[in-house]
Order: C-alpha cells, then sequence, then structure tokens
C-alpha cells in the first residue's frame, strides 16, 4: 500500500512538468513555406544538349528544382506561378567552370608568390567572397576550385558559406590544399635554411601520401587534385614529380572513398603518368601528344586545357588543342580565373571556340559535359525536370555569336534568382 501510494504521489507532481514539456509524438511540426512556382519564358531555350535551341519553349520551376520544360502549349502552369518574361533572350543551363581559384586574385594586380607568402588569410577570404559573386552574376553556378594556394582549407568554409546562405556564390567542388612532391612546388627563392609554406600540401611515398589523401578528404575535399609534375629541376622545365606508383596509391587511395582525383599535367610524362594511375580529369596538357591524346580516348580521361591562360604559349596550346579535339578526347571547359578576373571566366569558351571548337560543343563542355565530368549530371548541366533550377538568360543566341555569354540579364540558382 505504502508503495501505491509514494508512485501515485509521484505521478502527480510530474503532471504540470510532463504538459508543460511535449513529447516529439505531441509536438505539432513545422510548417514548410510554400515554394516558389516560376514560369521562365524566354525567346529560345538551349537545353545543355541539343543542336538546335527550342524556341516557344518555357520552363516550370517549383522550389530549388525545375518541374516541367517544353511547348508553352503543353506546360501547364498553376495559377499562383510567378511569369518571368525574357524577351529576346536564350534561357540555358547555369554555365560550370571546372578550373578555378577563388582564393586567388589576377596575377597584373600581385603576383602569385606575394599573395600567396604575404597576404594575410583573412584579407584573401574576404577577397574570395567577392570573387563569389562575381562568378555568380556572370552566370557561373558552378565551380570547380582546384586548390587553395596556401589558404588551407578555406574553401571548405566559403563552400559552407554559399550553402548556408550567408554569402552568395556558385556550389563549390573543392580541392582543398591539393598535393605536391617535396622540394618541387613554391614559393621559391628563399635562403635555403629557411622552411617556408607552401603554396600545396607536400607529400611523398606510400605512408606520407595515404595519409594526406585521407586527411584532406576527411576535411572537406571534393576532388583530390595531384600535381604530377612541375617546374623543378634540371633547366627549370616541367618534370614529373610523383612515380607512377605513387600515383596509383593516391588515386587508390581517394577511391577508396569515392572521391575522384585530377592531376596538374603539363609535360608529356607527366600526362603518361597520370593517366596510366586512373585521374579522372587532365589540367592544362600542355605536353599532349596524338599518342597521349589517343590513351585519354581509351581511358576517358578528361582534358581541362585552361585555354584563356595560353599567354606566350598560346601558338603551341592551339596546336595541342586541335590534336584533343582530332582525337575525340572529352573536352572540360575549366578556364584556371583567378590568374585572371573572377567572373570574366567566358573568356575559356570563347577561346575554344576561336580555335576550332564548334560552338554547339563549347557550350556543352560549359554545360552538360563539364556536369557529367563532374559526377553532377542528375543534378545540374542541362535544362531538364527533375534538376537544380539553376538557369540563365543571355541576350541573343549563344548558340550562334558565343559572345551572347557576356550579356547575362538573368542567374538562377537553386531556384532563386540573384539577378533578375
Amino acid at each position: 500500500m505504502r508503495i501505491t501510494l509514494v508512485f501515485f504521489v509521484c505521478f502527480i507532481l510530474a503532471g504540470p512538468f510532463t504538459q508543460m514539456t511535449p513529447s516529439a509524438q505531441t509536438q505539432s511540426p513545422t510548417p514548410k513555406p510554400p515554394e516558389t512556382v516560376y514560369l521562365l519564358k524566354p525567346a529560345h531555350i538551349f537545353d545543355g544538349e541539343s543542336m538546335q535551341p527550342h524556341g516557344d519553349w518555357v520552363v516550370l520551376v517549383r522550389g530549388e528544382r525545375i518541374e516541367a520544360v517544353g511547348p508553352a502549349s503543353e506546360v501547364r502552369p498553376p495559377s499562383d506561378a510567378k511569369v518571368i518574361e525574357l524577351p529576346g533572350m536564350t534561357l540555358m543551363p547555369g554555365l560550370i567552370d571546372a578550373h578555378s581559384h577563388i582564393l586567388l586574385h589576377p596575377y597584373t594586380e600581385t603576383v602569385w608568390n606575394d599573395q600567396v607568402a604575404h597576404e594575410a588569410l583573412s584579407l584573401r577570404i574576404a577577397r574570395a567572397t567577392n570573387h563569389l559573386r562575381n562568378e555568380l552574376l556572370a552566370g557561373f553556378t558552378t565551380l570547380r576550385d582546384l586548390g587553395t594556394e596556401g589558404a588551407g582549407y578555406a574553401d571548405v568554409g566559403l563552400k559552407q558559406a554559399v550553402q548556408q546562405g550567408i554569402i552568395p556564390g556558385p556550389r563549390l567542388l573543392v580541392a582543398t590544399r591539393a598535393i605536391v612532391a617535396t622540394g618541387s612546388y613554391a614559393p621559391k627563392g628563399y635562403a635555403p635554411e629557411w622552411n617556408v609554406p607552401q603554396g600545396a600540401e607536400e607529400a611523398d611515398g606510400v605512408d606520407g601520401l595515404t595519409r594526406v589523401v585521407r586527411e584532406q578528404i576527411g576535411k572537406g575535399a571534393d576532388w583530390i587534385k595531384v600535381y604530377a609534375d612541375y617546374r623543378w629541376g634540371a633547366g627549370g622545365l616541367a618534370h614529373a614529380t610523383f612515380t607512377l606508383e605513387e600515383l596509383k596509391l593516391a588515386v587508390e587511395v581517394a577511391k577508396s572513398a569515392g572521391i575522384p582525383v585530377s592531376a596538374h599535367a603539363t609535360s608529356t610524362e607527366g600526362m603518361r603518368r597520370a593517366i596510366l594511375a586512373g585521374v579522372e580529369t587532365i589540367e592544362h596538357g600542355d605536353g599532349g601528344t596524338p599518342e597521349i591524346f589517343r590513351l585519354m580516348k581509351e581511358r576517358s580521361t578528361a582534358l581541362c586545357p585552361t585555354l584563356a591562360v595560353a599567354g606566350a604559349n598560346a601558338d603551341k596550346k592551339r596546336v595541342v588543342f586541335k590534336q584533343a579535339l582530332d582525337a575525340g578526347v572529352i573536352i572540360a571547359s575549366g578556364s584556371d580565373v583567378g590568374v585572371f578576373a573572377h567572373g570574366d571566366n567566358a573568356r575559356e569558351i570563347e577561346t575554344m571556340v576561336a580555335w576550332g571548337m564548334p560552338i554547339i560543343d563549347a557550350l556543352r563542355s560549359a554545360t552538360s559535359v563539364d556536369a557529367r565530368v563532374l559526377h553532377m549530371e542528375d543534378k545540374i548541366g542541362r535544362v531538364r525536370a527533375g534538376l537544380f533550377a539553376d538557369l540563365i538568360a543571355v541576350e541573343g543566341d549563344p548558340t550562334r555569336d558565343i559572345t551572347a555569354l557576356r550579356r547575362v540579364r538573368f542567374v538562377m540558382k537553386n531556384g532563386s534568382i540573384y539577378k533578375p
């Protein structure tokens, strides 16, 4: 009887507290805000794949995704859809740049060595927030950032800031610090008794490479970038850095986590080793030959040629680019922006066309092809129902005049309008 009475008193005392703190079962869920619905009505639509733009088509966007695409007579928008007229404009997928450096600014302003060795991390991040905004407003809704150039893991934080809506910018795929062989990278020119922090992370051999690849992935790398060669050794020319076995190890370790690998490679031997090791993209590829490009074609290795920064090497790069086109190599559009001003990325696509790439292929390269190379073809790169609403409108028809990419009048990313 006494036990029963004690239990009864405890139940009465607990009652008010249980009422004050509702259980998870009795809490009513917070209602989700209604998704905004847009009906976009351009003059034409380039869907990222087709040879010709579509006339009299519309796009229905609900929330962050494309709900329907097709002839205006077949798409049935709800009565509350917000209609956006885009007369004289071509709607197309948001552009993708597969080789960027968001933490660099033009070398005409400050040389690379001084940016890496003398600019504070806080200063570089402040600049990068402006870079991201400029990229987005120029129509680039996705960037693969291939190395922070001495800024550690700052790209991971910037990616999170964009995802959380703290700052505007493209969605980012980041490679964090990038990986170089000991002694091969820069800054250089210091007294040999000084150990100067490098613009990328040094690693060698089985233990070193395994640890660094895993650490970068653990800290947020979406891609691993290795420098298969660099200007070091005899004559100051580009020579291979890692052995074939070291590169194979880096690819194997990254692949275990589902992370792809890209390789900076400007020498023939550096390209050969990186391709045989199984990297997915070759960056720059200045040392390409018909034999190397046949190997890339066989192994479905993509080339990111970075033509926009050819400079004094333009004549050679033009020849090499034509060889890659003739071999049928996958061409990913990536500009190496950061070396030049952020937001000027369209110069890469313009150079592709000027150097012999059919205009429609250049547009695909910066949209659907880049999306496939980046393993995001089920999310971005095309104007297709179910994909993210990453859409831009340019004045004119880019399938006839590539300079139309300079006239971006409307930018939407994930269904949110950034340039109305």
